[in-house]
């Protein structure tokens, strides 16, 4: 257990500043020379001494969220900067509250510039595993309220999260330490939340790496979905995800996820909503709609047969994908689903198209989904 003296305690009054967070009421006023090409709420400039990056406000597109100042600390600091929070460059000494953004600083080659995680019984990753069993990695508690003292005892260069609407993250606010907002997540398409790993290039120093990762992921990417428009293929229609304590979450018509079946050659049943979050439904309203699925993908480390998802929910059965058994499941414990498919959403595309037409993708061995038993 790390042990916090009396100077240490000094410390935290010292630097209970006020928040780092910059700019979350300015008004849109993005770069027009940004390097940004498919992510709409990200926006990247270099500039001679540093290099910008605007965060669009996810709830209201006419704000920034957040600006970010990133000066490399090869530099002396520049007399005149933008307002917005500034970081030094390259980032050596980071706390991260989720496994997805860990993940993409080891492929970047700055994995060991995590040195604290919040959150940490959800990260299944061997090497962040043995960090915190050895002390390399600082558990730093629950992400809703992260142990202060262990925080202001790593000495962050920056902190960072998913925000989420009307955020105020706490007390770690007041350290006087950057907290960067993940807003990835809450992008609209596949390749736009891919490519936020420019942003993770330029806090790691690594920006050359990250647009070469993406170009590759944009190539594979299209490559799948023009070769999917260019065949008269057949859309199976495609449900996602389970009832659980009587709700049904599922993707809206304009999400990310709903982009991905139709890319990859499947039909979608809530195709002609607007919403780019999820909908709320209950199991009658999805019946409504799906019954007739061709697909059931869903996402369950417990689901290992058409049994225990008619035990799960004894309706369950009334699904033309369950009688046919034609279900997919994600087992979330062992795939590393939500660590790879956000920055290599080509990945993803193939599985899909795998599932949806077998036909076409006999050289391809899934990867995160497996065809249940009967």
């Amino acid at each position: 257990m790390i042990k916090i003296n009396k100077l240490s305690s000094l410390l935290l009054i010292a630097v209970m500043l006020g928040s780092c967070r910059g700019g979350s009421n300015d008004k849109l006023a993005q770069s027009s020379n940004s390097s940004i090409v498919e992510a709409k709420l990200l926006s990247i400039a270099h500039d001679d001494d540093f290099t910008r990056v605007d965060i669009t406000n996810p709830w209201d597109t006419t704000k920034i969220l957040h600006t970010y100042i990133l000066v490399p600390s090869s530099k002396e600091m520049p007399k005149k900067l933008p307002k917005g929070t500034i970081i030094r460059t390259p980032v050596k000494n980071v706390l991260v509250y989720s496994s997805v953004h860990s993940s993409v600083l080891r492929e970047l080659g700055a994995g060991d510039a995590v040195k604290g995680v919040c959150d940490a019984q959800y990260f299944n990753d061997s090497i962040i595993e043995t960090g915190l069993k050895t002390g390399s990695i600082v558990d730093c508690g629950n992400s809703m309220q992260p142990t202060v003292e262990k925080v202001i005892a790593m000495k962050p260069d920056a902190i960072l999260l998913s925000p989420y609407q009307d955020a105020t993250y706490g007390q770690i606010t007041k350290l006087n330490v950057p907290i960067v907002e993940c807003a990835d997540y809450l992008e609209y398409t596949p390749l736009g939340r891919a490519e936020w790993i420019k942003f993770y290039g330029e806090l790691v120093g690594k920006p050359e790496l990250a647009e070469e990762i993406y170009n590759t992921v944009v190539k594979e990417y299209n490559k799948i979905k023009e070769s999917v428009a260019s065949k008269k293929l057949k859309r199976p229609l495609i449900l996602t995800e389970n009832v659980i304590s009587g709700i049904w979450n599922v993707p809206g018509g304009q999400s990310y996820m709903a982009q991905f079946i139709k890319d990859a050659g499947g039909d979608y049943p809530w195709k002609d909503d607007k919403n780019t979050g999820s909908l709320t439904l209950d199991f009658n309203q999805v019946l409504a709609r799906a019954q007739k699925a061709d697909y059931w993908l869903l996402k369950s480390p417990n689901i290992r047969s058409l049994a225990d998802l008619k035990g799960s929910y004894t309706l369950n059965d009334q699904f033309e994908a369950y009688k046919a058994g034609n279900v997919y499941v994600c087992d979330t414990n062992t795939s590393h689903f939500f660590d790879r498919f956000p920055f290599h959403p080509e990945v993803l595309l193939k599985e899909y198209f795998k599932i949806f037409h077998p036909e076409e993708t006999t050289d391809y061995e899934l990867v995160f989904f497996k065809k249940i038993e009967q």
